[in-house]
């Protein structure tokens, strides 16, 4: 299976990394931000700009990652965050990817800000705290702690 995993440079690449054991023997890459941190990662990557909160940089994502979806045809996204998942949930929604979302561990009682938008587009949005099961509602998952 070919897997697209979508996050941040920060603590969301190390939860992701962190899983890398469970994606053993499926085709993986990673859709993140260019640092010094990501460009020394040993996988297959795609490094974009940081988008932060700049409308206009959120905009370039949504199109530099249509690309990459289109190129790459991923059959599933697993993101731990941060919003750099928004374009790709979005995106992942019109092309019929499947998508799961799993919510940062430091979010212990309250949702995050990419969590709120991904939760509408995520096939699978995983919480690591069942105090966030009542914040989110019916579709939000507690399996234990995943990271």
């Amino acid at each position: 299976m070919k897997i697209a995993l979508v996050c941040s440079h920060g603590g969301h690449l190390t939860e992701l990394l962190y899983l890398m054991e469970a994606f053993k023997g499926h085709d993986t890459f990673f859709i993140t931000y260019d640092n010094f941190r990501t460009r020394k990662l040993r996988y297959d990557k795609y490094l974009l700009e940081n988008i932060g909160t700049s409308p206009f940089k959120m905009v370039k994502a949504f199109f530099q990652i249509f690309k990459i979806l289109i190129k790459e045809k991923p059959e599933v996204i697993i993101s731990t965050g941060s919003e750099i998942a928004i374009p790709a949930f979005i995106l992942a929604k019109i092309l019929r990817i499947r998508t799961i979302f799993i919510e940062s561990w430091c979010r212990v009682k309250t949702r995050s800000g990419t969590g709120k938008i991904v939760y509408l587009f995520s096939d699978l949005f995983l919480v690591q705290w069942p105090e966030l099961l009542e914040l989110y509602g019916d579709k939000a998952q507690y399996v234990g702690a995943v990271i």
